[in-house]
C-alpha cells in the first residue's frame, strides 16, 4: 500500500480527501469538451526543521487544496495518471515536503460497464 511508505516513528502526515473540482482530462474529445468531476486525495508526509507553533513550520493546507484545484482545472491531460504526476510534483515543490501520495479518482470516467469508481494513485519522495 502506497501509504505505507509515508508512515514511521517522528514523521507528520497531512491528509486531505475529497478535493474535488471540474476537469477536462481523458482520451476522448467529449472530455476534454465537457469536462466532469475530478476527486483528489493527498496525503503529504513533513519535513519540519522545528516543531514551533507556526504555520511558517509546515503547510498552508488550503494552499495545498487550492493548488491541487487549479490543477483538476489546468490541462488538459489525456490520462488521469498525468494529473496525478502533475499534483505530486507541485507537492514536492513545497519545502517541507518531502513525500506525498496523490489519489486521483475520476469517478464518471466512460467506460462499457458500471464502475462506482475510477482511481490512480501515485507515491513519491523526494
Amino acid at each position: 500500500m502506497p501509504h505505507e511508505m509515508l508512515v514511521g516513528t517522528d514523521q507528520q502526515l497531512i491528509t486531505l480527501t475529497g478535493i474535488e473540482a471540474i476537469g477536462h482530462h481523458g482520451v476522448y474529445a467529449h472530455e476534454k469538451r465537457d469536462g466532469q468531476p475530478f476527486v483528489v486525495d493527498v496525503t503529504c508526509r513533513l519535513v519540519r526543521t522545528s516543531l514551533a507553533d507556526d504555520l511558517a513550520t509546515t503547510v498552508d493546507y488550503g494552499e495545498i487544496a487550492g493548488q491541487v484545484v487549479s490543477l483538476i482545472e489546468g490541462g488538459p491531460y489525456d490520462l488521469v495518471e498525468t494529473l496525478a504526476d502533475v499534483i505530486a510534483d507541485a507537492c514536492l515543490a513545497r519545502r517541507a515536503i518531502d513525500a506525498v501520495v496523490v489519489t486521483v479518482h475520476k469517478p464518471k470516467a466512460p467506460m462499457p460497464v458500471r464502475v462506482a469508481d475510477s482511481a490512480v494513485t501515485v507515491a513519491r519522495t523526494r
